[in-house]
């Protein structure tokens, strides 16, 4: 296993070591995680192609063609990351016992 000593600035900031980056492929964004008191740092998976069929079927489905599909695309894209990002942080949060998790009766209440 390789191993660097690297800096954290006065701003909490690191800099990733060249060969590490480029043996990771990584990119602008990455996930970083707390696990057995280490911080684990991984490429971020690209999870959007399975929510961009369904998408598209979506957006095919309600008439969009064109650069109109195209444009209502983009923006229902950008939404993916930010909620799969909310929906993990609140699956943390109820994992670590810091928020209750609803039931299924919270969500679907009889009526």
């Amino acid at each position: 296993m390789e191993r660097k000593i690297i800096s954290v600035s006065q701003k909490r900031q690191i800099t990733l070591p060249l060969p590490f980056y480029k043996h990771l492929d990584l990119g602008s964004e990455v996930e970083c995680s707390l696990e057995d008191g280490a911080i684990v740092i991984r490429p971020l998976q690209n999870n959007n192609m399975e929510f961009s069929v369904e998408i598209l079927k979506d957006l095919v489905s309600q008439g969009l063609s064109g650069q109109e599909l195209v444009k209502q695309f983009e923006k229902e894209s950008k939404g993916i990351r930010k909620a799969v990002t909310t929906l993990i942080e609140e699956a943390d949060a109820i994992a670590s016992g810091e928020k209750s998790s609803a039931s299924f009766d919270d969500i679907f209440p009889n009526e």
